[in-house]
């Protein structure tokens, strides 16, 4: 009996692997510029980290965290609460006031598994710590556009404000007695929702809920003062960089740590999972989780998962493994033991270079060649050992002239891959 994969966890094969790859790279790059550093973290963390910074009312705590309950121990659903217990544990704020940092890894969520979403995903993580300007949010939001932009991804971008613990109560209350008039109305999630968690009613995907919800409240237009200073500002630093932006005053946040701005990159190419990036400010987490108090916060995740099939959807997204610079087709067991360290010199000097050791002909040498992409193909038979000159022929051109052995690896570097070698 063949074993198969768990549903909702995927292999990533390696003609997928090319997009992972560009992403990363490109991410990695652009955190460069903008002076965000890596950590890595663990996948495990204790439970309660995430009941008490995500909220015990919430939809990933109640229903969809993998916990090992006779250890307390959860594979995390997300990386935000895993950054930020490091930055408290570690005292990170001694080191540098503001922390900007990013992680890459896998988190853990039992969900039904769809296109675009597993049951284990991966997510580029962002967080600044400790600044509090709204320039800030403007910039974190301009990063994820410049990445976006660089990966050549159709979005666009939709920004709200949650406000603070000063004037989300009165909302509140608005939100939940116009949600007790229309109860009935309602899907069984958010009726229930309406006294634990009645922000979470205005991100319903249910079609019902979603048309309800048209003329609640809106947060937006319920802000104290500094609430709405601090996005005025936002909003104009966002036209000072050049971000086009659309608000959206129903958006909300499925995590309870967030307040004042949020946001999220939207793709009209994955159908209902339409969000590629998503994040905000969550200014009061770090003290709830035991850290210093009144450290600010924003930070934003990318899933990789939606990422990869946008890049494979959009035109243009045409990604291929780079081939081998070359291929040694060795014939004979004289030319296989001679091509061996050949080979291996030519990979110390930083080519790619392959070979087939099992002795096949030459046309099946040449076709995994092809198939390996190679730039190149040195052919050594017996032949041409005893001349001291093997055949080199470029792939691309078929153009074929003699090399001679005795030069070396060195110089079929030079040859073949100048700007390796």
């Amino acid at each position: 009996m063949k074993i198969k994969a768990i549903n909702g966890v995927k292999d990533i094969l390696s003609d997928e692997i090319v997009y992972w790859q560009k992403i990363e790279k490109t991410a990695r790059d652009i955190f460069r510029r903008f002076g965000i550093n890596e950590i890595r973290l663990p996948i495990l963390e204790k439970t309660e980290l995430f009941a008490r910074s995500i909220g015990e009312a919430t939809d990933i705590v109640e229903k969809e965290m993998y916990t090992f309950v006779d250890k307390g121990i959860t594979m995390r659903p997300e990386i935000t609460a895993s950054l930020l217990r490091a930055y408290v544990e570690h005292g990170l704020q001694v080191r540098q006031p503001i922390q900007r940092l990013f992680s890459i890894g896998p988190v853990f969520r039992h969900e039904r598994p769809q296109k675009g979403r597993q049951r284990q995903f991966h997510q580029v993580d962002v967080e600044v710590i400790g600044a509090q300007e709204p320039q800030v949010d403007a910039e974190l939001m301009a990063m994820g556009q410049m990445l976006l932009n660089e990966l050549n991804l159709d979005v666009s971008l939709e920004i709200n404000s949650l406000g603070c613990p000063e004037c989300r109560p009165d909302f509140r209350k608005k939100l939940i007695a116009y949600l007790h008039e229309r109860h009935d109305s309602l899907c069984d999630d958010c009726k229930r929702r309406i006294e634990k968690n009645p922000l979470r009613v205005l991100d319903c995907k249910q079609q019902g809920c979603r048309a309800m919800v048209q003329e609640a409240p809106s947060i937006v237009d319920n802000l104290c003062s500094a609430c709405e200073e601090h996005f005025a500002a936002v909003r104009k630093q966002l036209d000072r960089l050049e971000v086009s932006y659309t608000l959206n005053r129903f958006m909300v946040r499925g995590l309870d740590y967030y307040n004042r701005t949020t946001f999220e990159f939207l793709t009209t190419d994955l159908g209902a999972q339409a969000a590629v990036a998503a994040g905000g400010r969550y200014d009061g987490l770090v003290e709830q989780l035991g850290g210093p108090k009144n450290t600010p916060g924003i930070g934003f995740a990318m899933g990789m998962e939606r990422l990869c099939l946008l890049m494979q959807q959009q035109e243009g997204q045409q990604e291929e493994q780079g081939g081998a610079d070359i291929f040694i087709a060795a014939l004979g067991e004289q030319a296989i033991a001679f091509a061996a360290p050949f080979v291996h010199q030519l990979r110390k000097l930083g080519l790619q270079a392959a070979m087939d050791y099992s002795n096949r002909s030459l046309k099946a040498q040449m076709k995994q060649a092809g198939r390996l992409k190679a730039g190149f193909t040195l052919i050594i038979g017996e032949q041409e050992l005893e001349q001291g000159r093997g055949i080199l022929r470029n792939m691309d051109t078929q153009e074929q002239n003699e090399f001679s052995l005795q030069e070396g690896a060195a110089m079929l570097a030079e040859v073949i891959a100048p700007d390796k070698a």
